[in-house]
């Protein structure tokens, strides 16, 4: 816990709330519907402890009377990877029943202001807490008991409040810049849905597009990792090439890697894999290293070194799912294998779509690429804004720098 004022108490969370906590519903989750209560999950709560609005569901149980959140209620997750994340309800995210893996708290506003408590769930000396207690049994979880024993700094409730209006502008200037990142990438997509499929054209272009095989110019890539490369990554959907390691946090390679395909700069992959928003798959660019060592699921290729290509658009339109409609043939013919679609490369490299000539490739993919220059610079900025609030309360949880009252 450290040093902390003089005129401050450690106090166990037991004593600040009204209950000992209580565990959520164990009911399945149903299609949203307004008639019934939203259900809160593990998975409906983000890094900033907001609830998550784009996928919502419901419940329906005539048992879950006790389990609506009320205004001032936290909810602690008890399990897995995610165990020790909290969510503090905001009756603006409608009528929130919570699920079985979370635990419910709730706070004695006489004593602690639920802000303050949930902005000590941020703290590093609370995940280092976390940390260890989640570790006793061997596996991730704190239970209502343990969570109970959190030992907790606090000070007058006047300067509770005044910590937490403090936090509060931070807050607020977080919340308006990840609005701003969510507008710019809906935008992107926006002109990716026009300007990749020829439905807008930009000024000066005007010819028809020609329909190719992938395999007209594009050309599979199956050199063997003979070099004994150790750099082994992963595709994932959403971040493209990963460092194995640091995506399974183990490592799940063969302990021999000269089976593995060796993958150069600007070369592309596809993971058969299907995920949330690719549901026929990623094809993902190496652009985070000279070389890579992938696993031989995936189809790997290149742009044939004959073809005027922008590799740039190419990549833009995989990951818009350019190729989804004719993949989408191709799978339902041969069906789904131990949570892959099965495509094979000579059906992959037949697949035909419509592309403009090298030129307006070009043009696209510089305004896409203006775009994710901007979405970058705005997330660069929500980073720097994260970094500030967590410095500021590192102080002031623990009573390092005060607030004038």
């Amino acid at each position: 816990m450290g040093v902390i004022p003089v005129e401050w108490n450690v106090t166990i969370l037991e004593h600040l709330c009204l209950n000992k906590g209580d565990y959520g519903i164990n009911a399945p989750a149903v299609p949203y519907s307004k008639g019934l209560p939203t259900y809160l999950r593990i998975t409906d709560i983000d890094d900033d402890g907001r609830f998550i609005t784009g996928n919502k569901t419901s419940v329906d149980n005539s048992n879950n009377e006790n389990y609506h959140l009320k205004e001032g209620d936290i909810v602690f997750a008890r399990t897995g990877a995610t165990v020790g994340k909290t969510y503090l309800y905001n009756p603006n995210d409608g009528d929130l029943v919570f699920a079985g893996f979370l635990i419910r708290f709730s706070p004695d506003t006489k004593q602690i202001d639920p802000y303050f408590l949930k902005a000590y769930t941020n703290t590093t000396i609370y995940w280092k807490w976390i940390k260890i207690v989640s570790q006793r049994s061997g596996q991730p979880g704190i239970n209502a008991k343990e969570y109970c024993s959190l030992q907790i700094p606090v000070p007058s409730l006047i300067e509770q409040k005044k910590i937490s209006e403090v936090l509060n502008i931070w807050d607020k200037a977080i919340e308006k810049q990840t609005q701003l990142i969510d507008k710019l990438e809906l935008r992107k997509k926006g002109l990716m849905q026009q300007l990749l499929t020829g439905k807008k054209r930009l000024p000066g272009f005007s010819g028809e597009w020609k329909k190719v095989k992938l395999g007209d110019i594009c050309e599979k890539v199956t050199r063997k990792n003979t070099e004994d490369n150790k750099n082994v990554m992963t595709i994932s959907a959403q971040q493209g090439f990963v460092i194995q390691t640091d995506f399974f946090n183990k490592s799940v390679a063969s302990e021999t890697l000269e089976s593995y395909y060796l993958v150069l700069r600007d070369e592309f992959c596809y993971n058969k894999s299907y995920s949330n928003g690719y549901p026929m798959g990623a094809i993902k660019r190496l652009t985070e290293a000279d070389k890579a060592v992938v696993t031989s699921l995936y189809i790997c290729f290149n742009v044939k070194s004959s073809i005027r290509v922008s590799i740039d658009y190419l990549s833009y339109y995989f990951d818009y799912g350019g190729l989804n409609r004719g993949l989408t043939k191709i799978a339902n013919e041969g069906g789904r294998a131990h949570g892959l679609l099965n495509v094979t490369p000579t059906d992959f490299f037949r697949l035909v779509f419509d592309i403009p000539y090298y030129e307006e490739q070009n043009a696209i993919a510089q305004v896409l690429t203006a775009t994710d220059h901007e979405i970058e610079i705005a997330q660069q900025k929500l980073a720097l804004l994260r970094q500030q609030k967590h410095g500021l309360m590192q102080q002031l949880l623990i009573g390092k720098k005060r607030v004038k009252i």
